[in-house]
C-alpha cells in the first residue's frame, strides 16, 4: 500500500497528465454541438480532399463540437440530385457537377467550355473565384437555396477509349463520347456523338461498348473510376477543357451556424484549395507512369491541336452566349473568364 506522500505524487502526476490532455483536446472556437451532413459520390479520392479537410479542421479546431460528416457514394442523395436535396433541406451541403443537370446552373455551364484558360492552377483559382460571384453565377445557386463555398478545381480533361484509337482529328467521327458542357459541343463539331452520364457510370458503359470514349479529368479520375482497366488508350495532350464541380453549402445551414463556426470555415479556405491542388499534383505522379506502361498514349501534334481549337474554340464560345443572351448575361461571364485570366 502506497504511503501518503506516494499517493501525494501520484495524484499530482495524474492530474498533470489530465491538464496536459485537456489542453491538447481543449476547442480552439467554442460552439454548440452541430453535425453537418454534406453528400458526395464515388469513394474517397483526390476530389474529395478539399471537404475532407475542412472537416477535419472544423472537427479539432472546435474539439468534435462542429463536425461535417462526408457520405461518398451517393449515401445521402444521388450525384444529379445533390442540388435538390439542398432546396429540400435534406442535407447542409455537397459536390454538384454542372454538366450533370445544365438546366439547374445555366451559368455555371460557362466552366465547360472548351480551351478556357485554367490550365494553371493559380489561374483556375482566381478565374473560378471572379465567376462564382458574378450574379448570374450566384442566381443559379439561389435557386437551389446554395452558396459556393470552395471549387474542387478539376484538372483539364483528356480521353481514355477503347476500340480503334483515334490517332487523326478525324478518327472521332462517329465516336461515342461521354463529353459535357461545351466539351461535348467541341467534340461534336469533330463528329462524335456526345452522351452526357455520371462518372460512376463511365465504367460499365465503356466495359459494354455502349460508349467509346470518356473524358474525365487527367489524371486522378480515369483511374479513380477505373477507366484504365477497361480502355485500350488515352489522349495525352488534347486538354480540351475541364468542368465545375464544386463544394456548396446550404445557405439556410449556413444562415444557422453560430458566428465563430462561420468564421472557422471561411479562414479554412486557403488551406482547402491547397490541400486540393497538392493532392492532384500527388496523384499524377502515381497514376501517368502506370497509364503509361498498360495503354496507348495518343499524342496530337501542334498543327492537329490549333485546327481544334480554331473549328471548336471561339465558335462553341460564341454559340454559348447567343444561346444564353437572353437568360442571363452570358457575354459578361465569359468576359469575365478572360479579364480574370489576363491579370
Amino acid at each position: 500500500m502506497r504511503n501518503p506522500a506516494q499517493r501525494l505524487a501520484a495524484a499530482a502526476i495524474l492530474a498533470a497528465f489530465a491538464a496536459a490532455s485537456g489542453t491538447a483536446t481543449a476547442a480552439d472556437v467554442n460552439g454548440p454541438k452541430l453535425e453537418w451532413k454534406f453528400s458526395s459520390w464515388g469513394n474517397p479520392r483526390a476530389f474529395t480532399v478539399g471537404i475532407e479537410k475542412l472537416a477535419a479542421i472544423v472537427d479539432k479546431k472546435t474539439g468534435g463540437n462542429f463536425t461535417i460528416r462526408v457520405a461518398h457514394g451517393e449515401a445521402l442523395s444521388k450525384a444529379k440530385e445533390n442540388l435538390d436535396s439542398i432546396k429540400i433541406n435534406a442535407i447542409d451541403g455537397a459536390h454538384f457537377c454542372n454538366f450533370y443537370s445544365p438546366g439547374k446552373n445555366p451559368a455555371f455551364m460557362v466552366f465547360s467550355l472548351p480551351f478556357l484558360p485554367l490550365g494553371d492552377w493559380n489561374v483556375s483559382l482566381k478565374v473560378r473565384e471572379a465567376l462564382y460571384k458574378h450574379p448570374a453565377l450566384v442566381a443559379d445557386m439561389d435557386n437551389w437555396n446554395a452558396m459556393v463555398y470552395a471549387s474542387t478545381l478539376l484538372p483539364q480533361y483528356e480521353f481514355l477509349g477503347r476500340g480503334d484509337p483515334p490517332l487523326k482529328l478525324a478518327d472521332w467521327k462517329g465516336k461515342r463520347v461521354r463529353a459535357g458542357g461545351g466539351l461535348g459541343d467541341a467534340m461534336v463539331v469533330l463528329g462524335a456523338i456526345k452522351t452526357t452520364t455520371t462518372a460512376t457510370e463511365t465504367y460499365t458503359s465503356i466495359q459494354r461498348g455502349t460508349m467509346d470514349a470518356v473524358s474525365l479529368p487527367y489524371t486522378y479520375a480515369q483511374v479513380a473510376y477505373k477507366i484504365h482497366e477497361v480502355a485500350e488508350w488515352y489522349t495525352t495532350n488534347m486538354s480540351p477543357g475541364t468542368s465545375d464541380c464544386p463544394i456548396v453549402f446550404n445557405k439556410t445551414s449556413w444562415g444557422k451556424l453560430p458566428e465563430q463556426y462561420k468564421k472557422l470555415v471561411m479562414d479554412s479556405k486557403d488551406e482547402v484549395n491547397k490541400t486540393q491542388i497538392q493532392a492532384y499534383v500527388d496523384i499524377d505522379k502515381k497514376n501517368l507512369p502506370m497509364l503509361q506502361s498498360k495503354l496507348k498514349e495518343v499524342t496530337y501534334t501542334d498543327a492537329q491541336l490549333d485546327e481544334f481549337r480554331k473549328v471548336a474554340g471561339k465558335p462553341v464560345w460564341d454559340k454559348w452566349v447567343a444561346d444564353n443572351k437572353d437568360k442571363f448575361d452570358a457575354q459578361g461571364v465569359l468576359d469575365l473568364v478572360f479579364k480574370t485570366a489576363g491579370k
